[in-house]
């Protein structure tokens, strides 16, 4: 074996994973760093790398020194091999800088609001040092949660400063903000995302590829910074999905999601079929479509990749219930809030058949229908949907309580002819 990083005539690559501290929200997790970063450890390097290189991998956790991780990261940076650097973690900013605009951090073990500039890597550290490598291929993948400190810095540009900037650097991503709804202490959908897709395709997907899956399937929140944004992505040099319709088994005629039997008046059907090979996984499209405005067309191509994995695996498979949490979340971007309930509600009834009550696929789905359910309008459908809701609630261990409560006391709501809760009635004199 060769000392200057080199085995075998190969270049030897790194993997460095970096758990910050923990972002907590009354009582609440809202994402565990430490899980996170275990359950990535689990995966080969060479599957995070992309590649057969011999690589290491170093995994950090509890660690309160900032200039500790430093010293690492200039150590995996140096690697002439490729770069595979994640973070997670609370992402926040110095409040006591004088006459200076904050910057950002990533809040390590132990950081409080007054020890930010002495306990944290400073964000600008981690570009300085990427900025710094001058040889082979890195990604740097974050999952990060940004406090209130931390959130208006980065609602600014709409974006983590500086990551679009670094030369022969992909970098990937979410940030969800402070309102985030908890995690429940396990791995947090991105990053559980991330992990599914490596173990599951038969074939690596790029990285791209990976990004666009784990965003589009990790349920994430209203508002989270997603980075690189489908419109960042669009400007790139990164082939698009190809608008030409492939085939599953026949064509899908697209409608706009909502309609058809049983749920109003159909819209015009959109032009042309969209249709899928049947070896293809098309989440990657079905993102872009929707980030797109197509919601129609990937509503249907949703529908037609259902209809194949359930004549294939059977309608209570693993495989299908994914493809109605897909279908759901689609919706829930089409602003077609009563599907999108509906089909959460259904996926959570699913997986709790298939995988049990304390499953974090269950959670989400429960939190996902929860959202939904909250965001639709109408009260005759809220109304109908309602029931079935809070019944997979009282059915589930809920790691935050006021889930359930929420539920019962807008469905209590709904119910009352003045739109009130029996005990929350506003008399006058």
């Amino acid at each position: 074996m060769g000392f200057g990083g080199v085995s075998g005539g190969q270049r030897r690559g790194h993997v460095l994973l970096l758990a910050g501290d923990a972002a907590v929200r009354r009582g609440g997790v809202l994402v565990d760093p430490g899980v996170n970063v275990a359950a990535l450890s689990m995966v080969p390097a060479d599957a995070l790398l992309g590649c057969a290189a011999p690589a290491d991998m170093v995994c950090l956790a509890g660690v309160r020194d900032p200039n500790t991780v430093l010293a690492r990261l200039r150590v995996a940076v140096g690697a002439e091999g490729p770069l595979f650097v994640y973070v997670s973690g609370r992402l926040t900013a110095d409040r006591r800088g004088r006459g200076r605009r904050p910057g950002l951090f990533v809040a390590l073990a132990g950081t409080t609001a007054a020890s930010v500039r002495y306990t944290s890597l400073p964000w600008e550290w981690l570009l300085g040092e990427l900025r710094s490598r001058t040889a082979g291929e890195a990604t740097v993948v974050v999952d990060l949660v940004a406090d209130k400190a931390a959130w208006p810095l980065v609602g600014e540009t709409g974006t983590l400063p500086g990551l679009a900037g670094l030369a022969g650097v992909e970098a990937y991503g979410v940030v969800r903000g402070p309102g985030a709804p908890a995690a429940g202490g396990g791995v947090s959908g991105y990053t559980r995302q991330w992990i599914d897709q490596l173990r599951r395709a038969p074939v690596r997907p790029s990285n791209v590829e990976l990004h666009v899956l784990a965003a589009g399937s990790a349920g994430l929140a209203a508002g989270t910074l997603v980075v690189p944004s489908a419109r960042e992505l669009e400007t790139r040099s990164v082939p698009a999905p190809a608008p030409e319709p492939v085939a599953f088994a026949g064509t899908a005629q697209a409608v706009e999601a909502g309609s058809g039997p049983g749920r109003g008046p159909a819209s015009e059907a959109v032009a042309g079929s969209v249709t899928v090979v049947a070896t293809e996984d098309p989440r990657a499209r079905l993102h872009a479509l929707a980030m797109g405005g197509r919601h129609g067309e990937a509503d249907a191509l949703a529908r037609a990749w259902e209809r194949w994995v359930v004549e294939r695996s059977g309608q209570a498979s693993a495989e299908a219930v994914q493809c109605g949490e897909i279908r759901a979340d689609l919706a829930r971007m089409a602003g077609d809030f009563a599907s999108a309930t509906r089909l959460w509600t259904g996926a959570g009834r699913a997986r709790l058949a298939l995988q049990g009550a304390d499953a974090a696929e269950v959670q989400d789905a429960v939190a996902g229908a929860v959202y939904c359910w909250t965001q639709l309008k109408d009260r005759p459908g809220a109304l109908e949907l309602g029931p079935a809701l809070v019944g997979l609630l009282r059915a589930l261990p809920l790691p935050d309580p006021h889930l359930l409560r929420l539920a019962e006391r807008r469905l209590e709501a709904l119910r009352t002819p003045d739109g009130t809760p029996d005990g929350s009635r506003v008399v006058r004199s």
